[in-house]
């Protein structure tokens, strides 16, 4: 790993000097065959203008129409422009600077020819400005200044000729670099792909042993799981044995001691009702008292086992639920009650889920109607609870909500699913889908 990084930094580097090397080199080229295409092109425009300014004086000078003076003021003010253009570009060379101050001199005399020439003809001098037209100084003016503007053409082309093999050699180099970085870069490669093969086999060993690990604590969570759910099961059925016991005990013998007790109330009420009316009041109260206690131990067995469930049927004991309820709460209930087909295990699953479900309406809900319904498919069955309560938030469900926990458990245990959904607001909805094998 030191020694690829070595490497890689190396190349870096390397790469990194050559580039700047050869960017400078090209950079410093491209802009001095700039500078002389731009000489070049000011050259141009300087004897064009030069020309223009020629061509403007002599019309003037053979006609008298000053329309003619517009084209030739117009160029002469051009031309000073443009050889201030010219010496800038041409100030960093030396040897055409040199020739750009021979050339502003002939173009200086060129101009001071015109205007001299113009000047008489305006002053109406005829002799003066016809002899200056007649001689070939305008003439050799002009030749020297196409003269030297050949020879600073013919130096910039030179420049540009000089300076682009110099961008040849800055491209040769960025060549050299990118071949000797990828190069390095091949090197520094192939050594990763041999580390990150090694780190792949270690890798994918120990993935493979944790692989093992993780199979062999799953196994074991879904043993756990299973013995958990068998043992939670196992103690609803020995909870329900027990209420089933209970509530037979106390139906039996409790019942019975509580009826005889009522029955000998009565005989002694009956025999002491004309001799002692205080005790036969006592007595009135006595069983008044034993009613609400046979009430009372009725309301417990209902509790512990609904006997309507096994003498009136699961639609029946779910409609006296309700009514139940309904007046014990206050809330309006409607029911939507289908006959169904299942096993009294199913029945009773069914019958402690709507409980349940009633049992936290009250507690929590603050709700003022409730839906309960139980309807019959080909292969399943669905009982649903729902309410106009406040809801809550099911995230917010904590291990302690023992309820939830144990209605889920319930239908699971009998092969169903159950879903809750609730929205804080909105209500809560209780369904339960239980297939009529169970």
């Amino acid at each position: 790993m030191t020694l690829s990084l070595l490497l890689a930094v190396l190349g870096t580097a390397l790469l990194i000097f050559i580039n700047e090397v050869s960017f400078n080199k090209s950079t410093t080229a491209a802009v001095r065959i700039e500078t002389a295409q731009q000489t070049r092109a000011a050259v141009d425009i300087l004897l064009q203008q030069v020309l223009e300014a020629e061509t403007g004086q002599r019309g003037y000078l053979l006609t008298g129409d000053a329309r003619y003076l517009a084209p030739y003021t117009k160029a002469t003010a051009e031309i000073g422009k443009s050889m201030d253009t010219l010496r800038e570009l041409v100030t960093p060379n030396p040897d055409q600077l040199k020739e750009f101050l021979i050339l502003s001199e002939h173009v200086s005399r060129k101009l001071a020819e015109m205007e001299l020439s113009v000047r008489m003809r305006q002053k109406g001098n005829e002799d003066t400005w016809k002899f200056v037209l007649s001689t070939d100084v305008g003439k050799e003016q002009m030749d020297a200044i196409h003269e030297q503007s050949d020879r600073m053409i013919a130096s910039s082309i030179e420049n540009m000729g000089v300076n682009q093999p110099k961008i040849r050699e800055a491209l040769q180099l960025s060549r050299l670099g990118v071949f000797l970085m990828a190069l390095v870069g091949l090197l520094v490669f192939t050594k990763y792909l041999l580390q990150t093969y090694a780190l792949l086999a270690s890798s994918q060993r120990e993935q493979e042993s944790l692989q093992r690990e993780r199979d062999l604590l799953e196994s074991q969570v879904r043993e756990r799981t299973a013995d958990l759910a068998q043992l939670a099961t196992h103690l609803q059925n020995v909870r329900e044995d027990e209420r089933g016991h209970l509530a037979r005990e106390l139906h039996d013998e409790l019942g019975a001691i509580l009826t005889a007790a009522k029955l000998d109330a009565a005989r002694l009420r009956s025999r002491l009702a004309d001799n002692l009316p205080e005790a036969t009041e006592r007595l009135q109260h006595l069983t008044e008292t034993l009613n609400s206690g046979i009430a009372f131990s009725r309301r417990v067995v209902e509790d512990l086992r609904p006997s309507a469930l096994s003498h009136l049927g699961l639609v029946a004991s779910l409609e006296i639920l309700a009514r139940e309820f309904e007046v014990q709460s206050g809330l309006s209930i409607t029911t939507d009650l289908e006959p169904v087909d299942l096993g009294g295990a199913a029945q009773l699953t069914v019958y402690r889920l709507v409980q349940e479900s009633l049992t936290n309406m009250g507690k929590y809900a603050q709700a003022s109607l409730a839906d309960i319904s139980l309807h019959n498919f080909d292969s399943y069955i669905t009982v649903e609870v729902k309410d106009n309560g406040k809801g809550f938030n099911l995230q917010s469900i904590g291990p302690a909500s023992h309820g939830l926990a144990g209605m889920r458990h319930r239908v699971e245990a009998a092969g169903g699913r159950l879903t809750v959904t609730s929205t804080e607001g909105s209500g809560t909805q209780i369904l339960a889908v239980l297939p009529k094998t169970s």
